[in-house]
């Protein structure tokens, strides 16, 4: 008895995937990603119109914390999408997409009918089916964004320095 316990201890086991990659296949599979972005961004029609809102327009109603509550919801698709193994470039545009949503989505009442119509979850949800489907076919408009976008993030940066030479400037001249 106890010589095959041994010999089943050195028997190499199949290999599986970890317990939480299972989880998280199932967690973030298909069809509960599309809910979620059905649930958020456009589970109620609004009487009378063709619109439709989810919770994450309902939730941003909420002066100062709904757009931070639903910026956290929205934030599981692209969690999902990274564990699921969307490219940096998607995960970039999908961030990108969310922050939007969060920081426009924070100005009162303009802010909520952006948010209404942007649906950054299903954006973000055809982002992460498109790059699963056809896994590193990118377009050239993904790298035009991430072209402009670091422009921008340079741009934003250049302001303060442009400003703290000009102020040396002027200091320097009326000395």
């Amino acid at each position: 008895m106890q010589d095959r316990v041994d010999s089943d201890f050195f028997r190499p086991q199949p290999q599986a995937l970890p317990k939480w990659r299972r989880t998280a296949q199932r967690l973030f599979s298909d069809e509960n990603l599309d809910l979620l972005a059905h649930v958020l961004d456009d589970l109620f029609r609004i009487p009378g119109t063709p619109f439709r809102l989810g919770l994450d327009g309902l939730v941003g109603l909420i002066p100062g914390l709904g757009d931070v509550l639903g910026g956290i919801a929205s934030s599981i698709l692209i969690f999902a999408a990274w564990i699921r193994g969307v490219p940096y470039v998607a995960l970039a545009r999908m961030m990108v997409n969310l922050a939007v949503d969060v920081v426009i989505g924070a100005i009162p009442l303009l802010g909520d009918v952006f948010d209404i119509a942007w649906k950054a979850n299903r954006r973000n949800y055809a982002l992460m089916m498109r790059h699963l489907r056809e896994p590193r076919r990118h377009t050239w408009k993904d790298y035009v964004f991430l072209l402009c976008l670091g422009l921008g993030l340079l741009a934003i940066l250049a302001v303060p320095v442009a400003v703290v030479v000009l102020i040396a400037i002027w200091l320097m001249h009326r000395l």
